[in-house]
């Protein structure tokens, strides 16, 4: 099922001798390797070798290593070098800090510094939500970790978290041109962590939580919202719920059934299933089914995670026993957050006709989607070489755009459904199928909705705020907001 790609892709700097079979034979040695080259070439040439840079994608480190090895034991060939360019990547990061003004002259620097800074900093002192208008907090957001659950490699540390953190910033500026800044904490004590993002939190307008593992987060996340004032935003639960529940919606569309009459399993009852479970339960499916390690989640299982009682009080409503085996037949819809190879093509047809798959674990699924399409009308995984792929990059920064456009002080379910109604619509009718339920995330059409969405009900859900200019003592130009 995997195929050699950018992931695992590296670049190898060879001499070989200058014949005028040298670059067929290399590109045969890396073919017969199971390598897949993307480029070749010739950067140097003289009259007894020439010296070759071969950039190829591969399936593993250990497939790099091989492709490396079955090129040296060519007559006449010498690797110099191999680079992984996806450390090539990240070499110093891959975010940076710029000035927004210029400071060129002395009047520059007297604005932008000493000694008029001091009136900005008596304006903010007098009415601290200027803020948000004069500050970087406008357009800010803390993404803050701890290490604990990151992707698929577990506790890590915040040392190790940092280069997701990067990306996950990286990500906020290209689709959304947020500000956003990795914060990773060096502490897994829950009240630690909550004291560090309340004293962090005066310089930024929103926190996007990250990577950290169940059941801390839940906690964590709830106490920040009643705690701060900005918007607070567990993306693994809510960045994932959003997007799959617009994923779902056209997948529905598709197959021609209303949510209402459809059974659903969600497998996996942590951060991301529990934050699935609960947005759909807005929609009124007429059942939900969580299943977890130990089978499916029912009242009368002894579980003392507060978080597994609470779903089983408000799923399951015909207290079904079992296994995912006996949870899937007779499904219409299956949304696996879980584990690798849970489910089986069996499993797939003994669910309802036109069923829909989302397997999302990555990078390997709960089920082949191969075999999951020879049974299922609609699939959809979390990779990116296979159609329908749900990615959180849908959502995230988006619904942060429209948070910070808003001045959101907190963030709704109402405002997670109209992000969802927002990925779903850009995906329209004409476009619509089995294999083309949600946008892809280069859409640039995507992120720009998506803020709108939320920023239309975060507005329409709050007191209405003084008009520019007033009560401020400032003038109106300064307390005006311009589009970023």
């Amino acid at each position: 099922m995997p195929v050699p790609g950018p992931g695992y892709s590296i670049t190898v700097r060879v001499e070989a001798p200058p014949s005028t079979t040298a670059a067929g034979d290399l590109t045969s040695a890396i073919g017969r390797a199971g390598g897949v080259i993307t480029a070749f070439d010739v950067v140097e040439s003289y009259a007894d070798r020439i010296v070759v840079d071969i950039t190829c994608n591969t399936l593993s480190a250990d497939h790099a290593d091989d492709v490396t090895k079955v090129l040296e034991t060519q007559p006449g060939v010498r690797v110099r070098k191999v680079s992984d360019r996806t450390f090539l990547v990240h070499l110093g990061g891959k975010i940076d800090v710029q000035s927004r003004v210029a400071l060129t002259n002395r009047d520059d620097l007297s604005r932008a510094y000493t000694p008029g800074v001091a009136r900005v900093c008596t304006a903010i002192a007098e009415n601290p939500e200027d803020a948000r208008r004069l500050t970087v907090k406008r357009n800010s957001v803390a993404v803050v970790t701890d290490g604990s659950a990151v992707l698929g490699l577990g506790n890590i540390g915040p040392e190790a978290a940092l280069p997701v953190m990067e990306g996950k910033a990286a990500l906020f500026r290209k689709f959304a041109g947020v500000n956003a800044w990795p914060v990773c904490l060096d502490t897994q004590d829950t009240e630690e962590l909550i004291r560090a993002v309340e004293l962090i939190a005066p310089v930024y307008g929103g926190i996007n939580l990250e990577d950290i593992a169940a059941p801390r987060c839940f906690e964590i996340e709830e106490r920040l919202r009643d705690k701060l004032d900005i918007p607070v935003f567990h993306d693994d639960q809510h960045g994932t719920a959003v997007v799959v529940l617009g994923a779902l919606r056209n997948a529905l569309r598709v197959v021609d059934k209303d949510i209402r009459d459809c059974r659903i399993v969600v497998c996996g009852v942590g951060a991301a299933g529990s934050a699935i479970i609960r947005l759909l339960q807005q929609k009124s499916p007429a059942d939900i089914i969580a299943v977890d390690i130990d089978g499916i989640v029912h009242t009368g299982r002894a579980d003392d995670d507060p978080n597994l009682s609470s779903i089983a009080a408000s799923t399951n409503v015909d207290g079904r026993t079992g296994e995912l085996s006996d949870a899937v037949r007779g499904a219409d819809v299956f949304i696996g957050v879980s584990a690798p190879n849970l489910l089986a093509a069996d499993d797939v047809a003994g669910m309802n006709d036109d069923a829909i798959v989302f397997a999302l674990a990555n990078p390997d699924p709960e089920v082949d989607p191969l075999e999951a399409q020879k049974h299922a009308k609609v699939v959809a995984t979390g990779r990116s070489d296979y159609p329908n792929q749900i990615n959180n990059v849908l959502a995230f920064p988006g619904v942060f755009r429209g948070l910070l456009d808003a001045h959101a002080h907190e963030i709704t379910d109402d405002m997670m459904i109209a992000a969802s109604n927002a990925i779903a619509d850009v995906v329209d009718g004409e476009r619509l199928n089995a294999s083309f339920i949600v946008p892809s995330v280069f859409d640039s059409t995507v992120s720009p909705a998506v803020a709108d969405a939320v920023k239309r009900v975060a507005i329409a859900s709050k007191p209405a705020e003084p008009e520019a200019g007033g009560g401020t003592g400032l003038p109106w130009s300064m307390a005006d907001d311009a589009e970023y």
